[in-house]
Order: structure tokens, then C-alpha cells, then sequence
């Protein structure tokens, strides 16, 4: 995976912040300095507003400036989705390519210095002024051609010397044209060569990309929602993470809080007080607008990404929209999830963004959430990314701290159940409940039923185990609600030692079934002290080895 480069951007006049991040670093420095350049300016006009302003007529305008500026930005939030539909997300690789041409001139060969005439022994002025005495006297007329002759040596002799003076400058700047020459070739070189990397690096992201390693997915994602250009004030922060074997996208998306949207519609100018008032949209129409907003990111996002996939390496994406914000009791900063979705590439391709509601798309689609965001009520996310321990892994060894180094996966199908019988022991323990095993299988899966005696989230919960190796099918949720239906059970609990398809995840959405993946498994584990590794690769060969399915 490429390494990825932010830079934080500030503008104290403004009061701005942005954090900026890319996997190019020059991309990111050039972003940066637009970002900079364009609050400067900003700032530049405001200033020059504000010495305007003493003048009435100019605090009528500037309120009707500011009023037609601050409509602009509440329209630009309402059509936050309508805004992507005409942009293609797909990634112009030859568009990344860094193609200025070398910016130094190529230097300029010096022009030959001009030489001075040559005299001539017969010019004019080396020729001796007789006069009449002069040529009647022959000492005179010597002498008056003594002195002719003189000065032409004397002229012959400034002229060679300005010769040899004119080579040998034109020599030094011959010499020094060279030079200049000769470092403008390298530089011009070195250019040229950085651009050939810039590009191989390109061109290997690429075929990455089209070859969907799992790492190229999640950096050309995150190159597609970099692109994504909202308003400065929503944050663009998120992370990512992709499932290979069931290609699913999950996407932690930092949502704004609510104080974060403006909320200005209109500014006056107050006479009487010479000076500009700020009207503001009701708290109704600002908590529709914000409850809109978030609907439409996350669906802005899920397009955005299922129209850049030209691998077709996504089959679904999991948005978990964050929120954090100030714990009214405590005066503390509390993040949440607010809303969790999971959308299928096909159906999602069935919806014209163009013409929908995005509450009514977002709860079509299943999603959870309050009906009322901006009250912030936290929602348990449908899938989460693995942010603490990434030893759930396909493919390379990872360290067991404790309990000998054991593999889940490849555990003998009754220690695993009793291991199991235990976990959820420990954890329905906390409250009061116990856990019986029903059933055990050769398979590697064990059975059991806990009893919850919380009056409001307990009572009778099935809970089957598979210790997988390979992706969890549609097949087996459903013979676990088949279970819950059947039992008379409130919820059902699955766990594994792999992961499930978008298909499992799909038919549990919405049902009294919870769906623990091996991640989950090692996280449960850590809770109640214990650890373990889950390496799926590994387990494989052994069960091979043992001649028992995986």
C-alpha cells in the first residue's frame, strides 16, 4: 500500500482549517497552496470590504453580497448529491501525470562582440597636413609626416588591443554559455527523469489497480474520494478498508456536527446601528437541512465510488457515518456512528440519484439511523473496520502473545466449542446471563442458547459457531434465523472464524441476527483477557494435513 501525506492548512484571519491528504505528496504540496493562495485572497477582499463598509451605500451592497453569498452556499448544500451526478469519478490516470515542461529557459548563446574598425595607414586622418611652409621646408614636412605615421601606430596599436580584449571576452562568455548550457541540460534531465518515475509510480498503481490488489483498491478509493470536492467547511476525513475475499468497501466517514453547517440566509444593514446583522434559517429548517445533508453525503459516496470502480472490485460498500461532537452533561467531545449502510453494487446501480428523496433512498437501501440525525443518537454500525489489531489475516504469520500461539481456525472442532461456551459465558455473565451448549458438530461448529435476563434486550439468544477458513455464505444466516425462528429465540448470533459475502450481510440487515466475523472473535477475546490468532492460510494447510474440511 502506498504511503499516504496530509498537510494541515490554516488561516487565522479566516479562522479556516482544512487537513489535505493524498497518496502523492506533490499532488497534496500543490493542493495545499491552492488552498492557501485561495484564503489569501479571501481574506484580501474581506479586509478591503471592511474599509469600504464606512460608506452606507457600500454597507448596502456588502449586505447584499453577503446575503446572495450566503443562499449560494445553503443551495450548495442542499444539492450536495445533484453536484456529483455531473462529474465523472472514474480516475484519469494520464491526467496524474505531472506533463509541465521544464520551466527554465534554455540559455542564450552571447552574441560576438563587435571589433572596432581596422585603421588603415591611408585613411585620411593618418595622412600628414601640409601646409604651404610645409612643403617648401623639407624638416618641416618630415616632421609633419613623422607625426602622421605616429599616430597610426599609435591607432594600430588600440586596435589590436581592443582585438585581443573583444576574444578574450568573447572567450569568458563562451566559456561561461557552456557552463550555463551544460547545468540546464542536467537540471532539464533531472526534470525529465522525475517525471519518468512520477509516471512509472503512476502506471504501477494502475496495474495494481486493474489487477485489484487489495492495497491499490484502497488507495484508488481513497484518490476518488480525495477528488470529491465539497465546501470547505465539511470535513473530508474518512478511512478505509477492503474485504478481498467478499469485496466489500468499508468507509468511516467523518460527518460535521451540526453547529458546523451555516446557517445565515440573510444579512441587513442596520442603520441606526451602522453596522451588519446576520439573520439566520429557523432551528426546524436548519435540522432538515442537516438530517438532508448527511443522507446525501453518504450516498454521494457510495456513487462515487461504485461509478469509479472500473475494476469491478467492489461488490458492496459499507458507509459508517461519525459524528463528534459536545456531550451537553459532561462538556466533552463524544463520537458516534449515526448512520450505517450497506448497499450492493447491482441494486445501487437500480436507483436514479437524479430523482430521489435521500431519506427515503437511505432507508430503501436499510439503513440504520434515527429518524431525526441531528439529535445524534448513536446506531451500532452493520460492519466496522478493524482499527486496533489487524492480525486477522490472509496470508503471513502474526503474533500470538498467549495460549501457546493457537489458530482458531484450525482448532480441534471440540476445543473450539468449548472455547466458545466459555466466551460467551464470560460476556452474557456481566449481566446476570448463562450460556448452555446445545449441540456440537465435527464441522468445527457448536451450538448454544443464552439466557439474558435484561427485562428490555434479553431473553432466549441462539448462537451458532462455524470455524470456517473459507467466506460465510447467504446459507448459513439463514439456517440460523430458520434456528431463531423455530426456538422462539429474540436474536441470533453467528460467529466465525472468517468473514461473510455481502449476501450474508445483505439477508441479516434488518432481522434479529448479529454476524461476528474472526475479527470480532479475537476482539471478544481480548475483552475477557485472552489471546489468540486467526490465520487463515495456515489453518488451511493444517487441516489438509489432519484431513478434515475447512
Amino acid at each position: 500500500m502506498l504511503q499516504r501525506f496530509q498537510v494541515e492548512v490554516r488561516h487565522e484571519g479566516l479562522n479556516k482549517y482544512r487537513m489535505i491528504t493524498g497518496t502523492d505528496p506533490y499532488v497534496v504540496e500543490q493542493k495545499a497552496e491552492a488552498q492557501v493562495a485561495t484564503w489569501d485572497e479571501q481574506w484580501r477582499k474581506k479586509q478591503e470590504r471592511e474599509t469600504a463598509l464606512r460608506d452606507k451605500a457600500e454597507m448596502r451592497a456588502s449586505a447584499a453580497e453577503q446575503t446572495a453569498a450566503a443562499q449560494e452556499t445553503l443551495r450548495a448544500l442542499d444539492e450536495i448529491l445533484a453536484f456529483t451526478l455531473t462529474v465523472d469519478d472514474r480516475v484519469d490516470w494520464e491526467a496524474l501525470k505531472d506533463r509541465d515542461p521544464f520551466p527554465t529557459p534554455k540559455p542564450t548563446a552571447p552574441a560576438p562582440s563587435t571589433k572596432p574598425v581596422e585603421p588603415q595607414s591611408s585613411d585620411a586622418r593618418f595622412q600628414p597636413a601640409l601646409r604651404f611652409l610645409d612643403k617648401l621646408i623639407a624638416s618641416r614636412r618630415e616632421r609633419q609626416t613623422a607625426q602622421a605615421r605616429a599616430a597610426y601606430a599609435a591607432a594600430r596599436r588600440k586596435w589590436e588591443d581592443a582585438v585581443k580584449e573583444a576574444k578574450r571576452h568573447d572567450e569568458r562568455h563562451r566559456q561561461e554559455y557552456e557552463s550555463a548550457l551544460a547545468e540546464w541540460e542536467r537540471e532539464r534531465a533531472e526534470h525529465a527523469t522525475a517525471q519518468a518515475e512520477k509516471h512509472a509510480l503512476i502506471d504501477d498503481r494502475r496495474r495494481m489497480y486493474e489487477a485489484r490488489d487489495p492495497g491499490a483498491i484502497i488507495d484508488y478509493c481513497d484518490l476518488v474520494l480525495s477528488n470529491s470536492k465539497y465546501p470547505d467547511f465539511l470535513p473530508q476525513t474518512y478511512e478505509l478498508d477492503f474485504i478481498p475475499e467478499t469485496g466489500i468497501l468499508v468507509v468511516d466517514y467523518v460527518l460535521p456536527a451540526p453547529a458546523a453547517i451555516p446557517r445565515v440566509k440573510d444579512v441587513r444593514y442596520v442603520q441606526s446601528r451602522e453596522e451588519l446583522a446576520e439573520v439566520n434559517v429557523s432551528q426546524a429548517e436548519a435540522n432538515r437541512r442537516y438530517d438532508s445533508l448527511l443522507y446525501q453525503i453518504c450516498l454521494r459516496t457510495v456513487h462515487e465510488l461504485f461509478e469509479a470502480d472500473t475494476a469491478d472490485a467492489l461488490q458492496a460498500i459499507v458507509f459508517n457515518g461519525w459524528v463528534t461532537s459536545v456531550d451537553s452533561a459532561t462538556g466533552k467531545d463524544v463520537t458516534a456512528c449515526i448512520l450505517s449502510v450497506q448497499a450492493g453494487k447491482q441494486a445501487f446501480a437500480e436507483i436514479d440519484l437524479s430523482r430521489i428523496e435521500p431519506k427515503v433512498c437511505f432507508r430503501s437501501l436499510k439503513g440504520v439511523g434515527s429518524s431525526k440525525l441531528h439529535g445524534l443518537a448513536a446506531v451500532a454500525p452493520l460492519l466496522r473496520i478493524d482499527k486496533q489489531d489487524r492480525r486477522f489475516i490472509e496470508g503471513r504469520e502474526v503474533i500470538a502473545a498467549v495460549d501457546d500461539g493457537i489458530n482458531l481456525a484450525a482448532m480441534d472442532w471440540d476445543d473450539f466449542e468449548h472455547l466458545i461456551r466459555e466466551l460467551f459465558e464470560a460476556e452474557f455473565a456481566i449481566g446476570g446471563g448463562e450460556v448452555r451448549v446445545t449441540q456440537a458438530s465435527r464441522d468445527g461448529g457448536v451450538d448454544a442458547v443464552a439466557f439474558d435476563p435484561d427485562p428490555i434486550r434479553g431473553g432466549k439468544i441462539v448462537i451458532q459457531a462455524k470455524r470456517y477458513t473459507n467466506t460465510v455464505g447467504v446459507s448459513a444466516v439463514r439456517d440460523l434465523y430458520g434456528t431463531v425462528m423455530n426456538e422462539g429465540a429474540t436474536k441470533g448470533i453467528l460467529v466465525t472464524t472468517a468473514d461473510y459475502g455481502p449476501d450474508a450481510y445483505e439477508f441479516a440487515t434488518g432481522k434479529p441476527l448479529t454476524l461476528l466475523s474472526g475479527s470480532n472473535l479475537l476482539h471478544l477475546l481480548q475483552k475477557h483477557g485472552h489471546q489468540a490468532k486467526i490465520d487463515l492460510k495456515e489453518a488451511r494447510a493444517l487441516l489438509k494435513e489432519r484431513g478434515e474440511e475447512s
